[in-house]
């Protein structure tokens, strides 16, 4: 478990420098520049993320049961990763209207995820990433929220094609992932086959 939670504090902390000391992080990229800045940034992200990956499967071989799922838990999480899917496309498709409507639909999509992900599973484990991610995606979206009120930023509105594109783009990567990746990947089928 320590070294997730070792995990979570760098991969977390990293990403959570522009909501607790965004104005230390631009005279660092002022002192050293953009791209030193962004080298950085990404090794410790990535350090961080394999610290995760790595003390979460550790995690697993020797669970902390906090309660017991609930059927239902998980056909609601079925659900609610279809809009993550969609939510995540929006951060990546131009011009579509979910984009212009929430303003930073990836960190939406991590806190649905989290969310989801939290009602699915009932480990210690599980509890200390998922819920450690969901307060880190809601301080970060309301952060995320009040640099665009001050910046006076204007999001372009979606068009119909860009929204369509969108939910079809979420709907199949929500597909491929529930009914092969998820499995692949981690070893659990969310739909239980």
């Amino acid at each position: 478990m320590t070294l997730l939670i070792l995990g979570l504090i760098l991969f977390l902390g990293v990403h959570s420098v522009r909501i607790f000391a965004d104005g230390w992080r631009s005279a660092q990229i002022a002192q050293r520049g953009e791209g030193a800045w962004k080298g950085l940034y990404s090794v410790a992200s990535l350090v961080g993320f394999v610290l995760i990956v790595y003390g979460y499967g550790q995690a697993r071989t020797e669970p902390v049961v906090l309660w017991t799922p609930q059927l239902w838990a998980r056909h609601l999480a079925a659900l609610l990763m279809l809009l993550s899917f969609i939510l995540l496309a929006a951060a990546y498709v131009p011009r579509n209207g979910l984009k212009a409507a929430v303003h930073h639909p990836m960190v939406l999509a991590v806190k649905v995820w989290a969310l989801t992900h939290l009602l699915a599973n009932h480990t210690l484990a599980d509890l200390l990433l998922f819920g450690s991610f969901l307060v880190w995606a809601v301080l970060d979206f309301r952060s995320a929220r009040q640099r665009d009120r001050t910046g006076n930023v204007v999001y372009p509105a979606g068009t119909l094609v860009g929204t369509l594109v969108t939910v079809v783009v979420g709907l199949l990567a929500w597909a491929v992932f529930s009914f092969w990746a998820h499995g692949f990947l981690f070893g659990v089928t969310p739909f239980g086959r």
